[in-house]
């Protein structure tokens, strides 16, 4: 479905009234405007990573596979990057109530994102990065919760 995009002379974005109806003497048509059409249903295959909402255009047999091994990647890291966030999380929010296993969690923490690094998933510099500003973080709340 297409409609025209009109700009009234004063910069404000509007679309065309409805059909048969005149523009005002105030717009002018800059251009058509396609509305989105909506993402495919997801489909339930066990087997298969989780297809994106826009599908490949590859027809090389070498970039097909890439797709495809890049997609299994995605899907795997995800899971590593939301460990990594809610071990983090977990850490500053036992840290900051001075739970009785804080330290264990702090712990958890620091491992998951060496983890992370060790496996590819986020850069080593951004492990020792976030690893630092999390000690902090608990040191903060460990000064003010004493």
């Amino acid at each position: 479905m297409t409609r025209e995009r009109t700009v009234p002379i004063d910069g404000m974005v509007g679309l065309e009234p409805e059909p048969g109806k005149p523009l005002s003497s105030r717009v002018r048509v800059v251009g058509r405007v396609r509305s989105p059409t909506p993402p495919p249903a997801p489909t339930e295959d066990a087997g298969r990573p989780s297809e994106r909402t826009r599908a490949t255009v590859a027809n090389i047999k070498s970039q097909i596979k890439r797709n495809r091994t890049n997609e299994k990647r995605r899907t795997r890291n995800k899971g590593v990057r939301s460990e990594v966030k809610t071990r983090v999380k977990r850490a500053v929010a036992d840290a900051e109530t001075s739970a009785d296993d804080r330290d264990q969690s702090a712990r958890e923490a620091q491992k998951a994102l060496g983890k992370a690094a060790r496996k590819g998933v986020i850069h080593k510099n951004q492990a020792a990065r976030r690893q630092s500003r999390l000690a902090k973080r608990l040191q903060k709340a460990a000064a003010s919760s004493s």
